[in-house]
């Protein structure tokens, strides 16, 4: 069996922002990321992991770096494309409440109802060609190594997609489980590198927040 540990990168000034950051836009860690992402590391400290991938951008890739530096292990790392954020075209950079005021149907679609996204309007991916990219690059890992634990790094928009197909959620109800947030952690394991069981949604446990920023889960 493979376990994969899904992690979503830590808070960015853009994040905190309230605005679109997809596989063209990209903004800095906060500070207090590196801290979170140390509770994150202490977390992992008793799992086995074979190997750790993350998308290239930075928010991600920053990320996976500063994890293994505080797991203290020698795990190899591959960066690869495949996990970039969903690529969010006249949307990227924008703040949530211009993309509401100018696009409000694909705001709330997109949000709330992938079946009726229509990507071409602000020229980004769809949910598909999300899904199938990164579903790929997934599996192709899991089939690497189809008994041990595994670590991806990518980000909250893609994975929140792709995890949810890898257990069959239909596109219309991709969205029911909610967002991902700021370094959490979301489990699926496998047996085949073909079919997927969620074991934990979401988990920020770690992190010890008594209370939860709306940012945080964007």
């Amino acid at each position: 069996m493979t376990k994969v540990y899904l992690i979503r990168h830590g808070k960015t000034q853009w994040n905190l922002e309230s605005r679109y950051q997809g596989a063209n836009g990209d903004s800095p860690l906060l500070d207090q990321s590196y801290k979170e992402i140390e509770l994150l590391a202490e977390s992992l400290k008793n799992v086995p992991i074979n190997h750790v991938y993350a998308s290239p951008l930075k928010r991600a890739r920053v990320t996976a770096m500063t994890l293994l530096q505080y797991l203290n292990r020698p795990v190899p790392l591959t960066i690869d494309s495949r996990l970039k954020e969903f690529n969010l075209g006249k949307m990227e950079g924008m703040h949530f409440d211009a993309v509401a005021k100018k696009w409000p149907d694909v705001l709330k679609n997109f949000r709330h109802h992938p079946d009726k996204y229509d990507s071409s309007i602000v020229e980004s991916e769809s949910f598909a060609q999300v899904i199938n990219r990164m579903g790929a690059a997934i599996k192709e890992f899991c089939r690497n190594d189809l008994h041990g634990s595994i670590l991806i790094v990518s980000h909250g928009a893609a994975l929140n997609a792709s995890i949810n197909a890898l257990v069959g959620t239909p596109l219309a109800h991709l969205k029911d489980r909610g967002g991902l947030s700021n370094t959490s952690t979301t489990i699926l394991t496998t047996d085949d590198a073909e079919h997927f069981e969620l074991e934990k949604w979401n988990d920020t446990s770690y992190l010890h927040k008594a209370n939860v920023d709306p940012t945080d889960t964007i």
